[in-house]
């Protein structure tokens, strides 16, 4: 395929056929980008032609994607959003913001440390606007390598060679339990392998809590008994207090949630529950830009007297 037979496709093309993937229907389609059905039946058509393949198969009910069209989804909705992004960032510049940082960061920092500092970085530094994404800790490392972020705060576990690192903080991990669980009827720390024949609640894929307590089941030779996995701490101590199962979380995130559902928290036997969390700048950053410098300073030493450099 020539690229520069799409060039001359405008970005109302682009958003007609992801309309047209999203509903279904080249008429609300049409409608939606505000263009007439003849019209707009005729550039997805030479759109088509343009790509060498045909984005969906017509039928009398509609359109369904094909795996061509699958493809020019994933794209181009990442193409709608780095324009959306383009357009806010030079607004941005016109009302005084003079530099974006990409930062992606595990849930455990989110939810134990983050908050209040990026509200304080926020009123300190108003030139410069933090973009943040949420990931597990494997997905923070991927999006650094990636060069999809500037910086990024993850447990530390993953294979970090190639990356600037340095400390940010510590936590640690403990169960969570219904407060009628037999496991807490004591509040002494408790080896993992005592807890590995109960259901679990488990964070997504690629969360560091969840690579250690698959670990911990390897080593100790017996089955993990997942019975459900999902994105936020929030979520899981809803299940436990349901009586789903138990789960494996950081203190300080858990805290606030233990009392007003009904949870207790016990402590971990293991050394590895107390863990290192991580910040490390992105692949193609400078190691002496003065805005990156200036934010990694403020995370690490958080104080009124830490001013960050732009």
């Amino acid at each position: 395929m020539n690229l520069s037979h799409l060039i001359r496709f405008d970005l109302v093309t682009i958003r007609l056929a992801l309309a047209c993937a999203q509903s279904g229907s080249l008429s609300q389609a049409a409608r939606e980008v505000h263009l007439a059905v003849a019209a707009a039946s005729r550039r997805l058509r030479e759109f088509e032609e343009a790509l060498g393949s045909p984005l969906f198969e017509r039928h009398a009910r509609g359109l369904t994607l094909t795996p061509a069209g699958r493809v020019f989804v994933r794209h181009g909705l990442a193409l709608m959003q780095s324009m959306s992004q383009l357009g806010d960032e030079i607004s941005d510049l016109q009302q005084g913001v003079a530099r974006h940082i990409r930062l992606c960061v595990n849930t455990a920092a989110l939810n134990q440390f983050l908050p209040p500092l990026l509200a304080a970085y926020a009123e300190q530094v108003p030139q410069v606007r933090l973009d943040l994404e949420e990931q597990v800790s494997e997905g923070v490392v991927a999006a650094l390598r990636e060069g999809r972020c500037d910086v990024g705060i993850f447990v530390e576990g993953p294979d970090i060679g190639g990356l600037r690192c340095q400390a940010f903080r510590q936590d640690e991990l403990v169960l969570v339990l219904p407060r009628k669980h037999p496991l807490a009827r004591s509040r002494k720390p408790l080896p993992i392998a005592e807890a590995l024949d109960q259901d679990w609640i488990g964070l997504n894929a690629g969360a560091a809590s969840m690579q250690q307590l698959q670990q911990s089941a390897l080593t100790a030779g017996q089955p993990l008994k997942l019975r459900m996995q999902v994105r936020s701490f929030d979520a899981v101590c809803h299940l436990v207090a349901s009586g789903l199962g138990i789960a494996l979380l950081p203190k300080a995130a858990t805290e606030p949630l233990l009392q007003a559902m009904q949870l207790v928290s016990r402590p971990l036997a293991e050394p590895w529950a107390r863990r290192r969390l991580m910040v490390a700048t992105g692949i193609g950053v400078r190691a002496d830009d003065p805005a990156i410098q200036g934010l990694l300073a403020f995370l690490c030493e958080p104080s009124q007297k830490t001013k960050a450099k732009v």
